[in-house]
């Protein structure tokens, strides 16, 4: 049977992730790896899950067990919604928020429901891999946005907008990662997302913020986010998540947007998997109500705020000249850039070599025409793991020099 002539066109349009498919390699002992964007272990509340899980079973067996509604259990979308207005200032209802399997689920769902095949996005440039996957095999044609030490620059987004408009395209909507960005490490400055909000409503399009690690700050000032800037909530959907927070086991996040474009991604998780496993969200449920995230969360704080640390300190101390990074004030990754005649695609397999691994910049580009630049992740690594692991990128980086 030759299945290749009965493949649809989705999947000409789909691509590995370079990420997922690194990690199959470089899963020896010996490599450490900055390639992931692995939260730490040793970090998982693990009893706390044990005794929540025993306890949602035995005094909630047929709603933990059973299917699920489409939108959520109502019992875990109340934590959410307090916990939206405690630690977000964010009002919403239930009829305006949608629990999901994760924010990559949330992504498909996104390009589903907007993405014609040739519809026209913006991101920034670089952006998050699974993002760019999601709208890849949706047929997106993306543009990339360029960006500086604050994220996307306001004044390249809307020259790229206007040029869409000028060739008759509409773009269907900006997607970002406003706070400590997968790939970068940079954050908007709340003055930035003003100007990037009303471009939005001058262009007719929404913007896509996705959340993952907002609340992981080691220093300053949140920004407010771009959902609770915009005062008509009409020209953003916010995606968050429980997997940087809390167990990206449990795969569990939710959607806040307009009540009708809600009810729209409902009727397509109806086709896609009826709903989100209600155990799960019964005990992260729990979890919320029993006060024990905000702990939980100092605590990852705290440690990812020294290896962040650790990771800076070790830099200046090994790397060659002409070698720079951002200096991320929370979240997971760093963003390391080479001299342009060195291309991190090619060091990789030296690197490996001398067993140590990152994620090459190049698949985080829309155009895919950057290739001096590498993701870094101090999320996971140990603190020795750290040190030694940056000593071996520095003499690979130096040979190659």
């Amino acid at each position: 049977m030759n299945y290749n002539q009965l493949f649809s066109q989705v999947v000409s349009r789909s691509k590995a992730s370079a990420i997922r498919e690194l990690l199959k390699v470089i899963s020896r002992p010996e490599i450490i790896s900055f390639a992931g964007g692995l939260p730490d272990p040793t970090l998982f509340p693990t009893r706390e899950v044990a005794d929540i899980m025993g306890k949602v079973v035995s005094e909630h067996p047929r709603e933990s067990l059973q299917y699920g509604t489409t939108e959520g259990q109502d019992r875990f979308k109340k934590e959410l919604i307090k916990l939206l207005k405690e630690t977000e200032n964010i009002d919403v209802t239930p009829e305006q928020l949608l629990v999901v399997s994760a924010s990559q689920q949330a992504l498909d769902m996104t390009a589903r429901l907007f993405v014609n095949p040739g519809d026209s996005i913006i991101t920034a440039c670089p952006t998050y891999l699974g993002a760019l996957q999601a709208f890849q095999v949706a047929g997106a044609d993306i543009t990339g946005a360029e960006s500086d030490e604050g994220g996307v620059i306001a004044e390249d987004l809307e020259a790229k907008l206007a040029g869409l408009q000028k060739q008759g395209k509409q773009c269907k909507f900006i997607y970002l990662v406003p706070d400590f960005q997968n790939p970068t490490g940079t954050t908007i400055p709340e003055e930035r997302r003003l100007k990037i909000l009303e471009i939005a409503k001058k262009y007719n399009t929404f913007i896509l913020e996705d959340s993952p690690y907002r609340q992981v700050r080691f220093e300053g000032k949140s920004p407010r986010t771009f959902y609770e800037l915009d005062k008509t909530h009409n020209h953003v959907i916010t995606l968050f998540t429980f997997s940087k927070v809390f167990v990206p086991g449990f795969r569990l996040g939710y959607i806040i947007g307009p009540e009708e474009v809600i009810r729209k991604y409902v009727i397509l998780k109806q086709a896609m998997d009826l709903c989100t496993s209600p155990i799960l969200q019964l005990a992260t449920g729990e979890y919320l109500r029993r006060g024990l995230l905000l702990p939980h969360l100092n605590q990852i704080i705290a440690t990812y705020r020294e290896k962040r640390d650790l990771m800076l300190k070790t830099l200046a101390e090994c790397m060659p000249k002409g070698v720079s990074w951002t200096h991320p004030e929370g979240g997971l990754f760093l963003w390391l850039t080479l001299p342009k005649h060195i291309n991190a695609t090619e060091l990789l397999p030296k690197a490996i070599e001398n067993k140590v691994a990152y994620v090459a910049g190049v698949d985080f580009y829309p155009a895919a025409d950057v290739f001096n630049d590498m993701r870094l992740n101090f999320s996971y690594p140990s603190k020795e793991q750290i040190v030694e692991g940056l000593k071996r990128l520095a003499q690979t980086i130096k040979a190659y020099l």
